[in-house]
């Protein structure tokens, strides 16, 4: 008898809870036959709704840009890069990067103590199973800006290259991923 009152006591407790958490099932749109087109409208709209530019968390997906062109310059310095990167050849990588990310990646090399450029970056970068794809190459002057997809990036995403001596070179920058870094919080 002693356990009898906090049992029932529970038991009530949880009834009155349940039909509390409920919405009467007379009362709801699949029980009545009707639809409930203020909610259904609200979720339309809600979906085609553009995103609020004055709203900080808003965000909105770019849309993909056209290929313009099928960057004859540049694909050969990226075909040269990952397939350097799958041999782990490190003067065929050296030879199409730019003499500034050579620096700084010996440098991070030396930091952690690592021989080996090929399989340092091969830490790093994704070695894709079939060639990345290389499109809208944009030449301005000894600067050129192209667009790949494959491995890691399974968007088109913007990389930097640089014409030294005469040959163009990777620069290991990326205008996207530069202006993500400079817009975060941290700074990093």
């Amino acid at each position: 008898m002693r356990y009898f009152q906090p049992l029932l006591g529970s038991v009530i407790g949880l009834v009155i809870l349940a039909a509390g958490c409920g919405n009467s099932p007379a009362n709801n749109a699949v029980n009545s036959g009707k639809t409930n087109t203020a909610n259904t409208a609200n979720a339309t709209n809600a979906v085609n709704a553009p995103a609020n530019a004055d709203n900080a968390v808003a965000t909105t997906a770019k849309p993909e840009a056209a290929t313009e062109n099928n960057a004859p310059t540049i694909t050969p310095v990226v075909n040269t890069y990952y397939d350097a990167l799958k041999r782990k050849d490190d003067a065929a990588l050296q030879s199409v990067l730019s003499a500034a990310f050579i620096k700084s990646v010996q440098d991070d090399m030396k930091a952690e103590k690592k021989t080996g450029m090929a399989a340092y970056l091969a830490l790093y970068d994704t070695i894709p199973e079939k060639p990345v794809e290389v499109r809208n190459e944009k030449i301005e002057g000894d600067k050129a800006v192209a667009e790949l997809k494959g491995g890691a990036y399974i968007k088109w995403t913007a990389f930097s290259f640089i014409k030294e001596n005469g040959a163009w070179k990777f620069t290991g920058g990326s205008p996207e991923i530069d202006s993500v870094k400079q817009g975060s919080t941290t700074g990093k």
